[in-house]
């Protein structure tokens, strides 16, 4: 049975605006902006039967998922494998002094070759991503899950379903407050909508077969 994923970006913080890259640093909390954010995405989704909320362990994620979680009372459920990449020795630096580093010059153009010193690598930040979004729908068939995740992890798993290359994923914008949807179905994934940040309406069910509309007399 089929499976929609609702990958929210947590809202913004002041890391974002500051242009720093926060990674993994603990206490980066949402700021207003942030917080009106995620308000918005919950209300866009209080229509939606919502089965299971997971979230990174990170204070700017379960903040937001809390928020888009509250109108459906579910508890969050905390997956390490949702994490922002390690960013090992870059985390906490300003974005202009990196891009000064010739390993940004991989990360934009080859990613798949990129390795954060001190950190993980690009690519084995999409496996685990991935697979927990494989995992995740696979516990929850014909219901629509809210996964909330950094921009790099839903980047990753977007370009994944697209069947495309992991250096394709610097293609994709995923905004702060956004929402991208994949189904998952017997035929694989398929991506519904990226970086959504409008009206979102939940699924119509799905259409009879033509020949199961027909009335009886249509038989004779």
């Amino acid at each position: 049975m089929p499976t929609t994923i609702l990958l929210i970006r947590h809202g913004e913080n002041d890391w974002v605006r500051s242009r720093k890259l926060a990674g993994r640093i603990p206490a980066v909390h949402l700021n207003e902006t942030g917080r009106s954010q995620a308000r918005r995405v919950a209300g866009r989704l209080a229509a939606w039967p919502i089965a299971a909320v997971y979230s990174s362990p990170l204070e700017r994620c379960h903040e937001t998922a809390e928020i888009v979680a509250a109108p459906h009372r579910l508890p969050l459920q905390f997956e390490e494998a949702l994490l922002e990449s390690d960013y090992g020795d870059w985390q906490g630096q300003a974005i202009e002094d990196l891009t000064k580093q010739d390993l940004w010059k991989v990360v934009q153009s080859v990613p798949s070759f990129a390795h954060f010193p001190g950190g993980e690598s690009l690519r084995a930040m999409q496996y685990r991503a991935v697979e927990a979004v494989h995992r995740i729908a696979a516990l929850h068939p014909d219901q629509n899950v809210i996964i909330c995740s950094h921009a790099d992890p839903i980047r990753a798993v977007l370009v994944h379903c697209f069947g495309a290359h992991l250096d394709l994923y610097q293609r994709i914008e995923v905004a702060p407050g956004s929402v991208s949807i994949v189904r998952f179905g017997a035929h694989g994934p398929r991506v519904v909508c990226v970086n959504d940040t409008g009206d979102l309406c939940p699924p119509s069910p799905p259409e009879k077969p033509a020949e199961e509309n027909k009335s009886p007399e249509s038989h004779v």
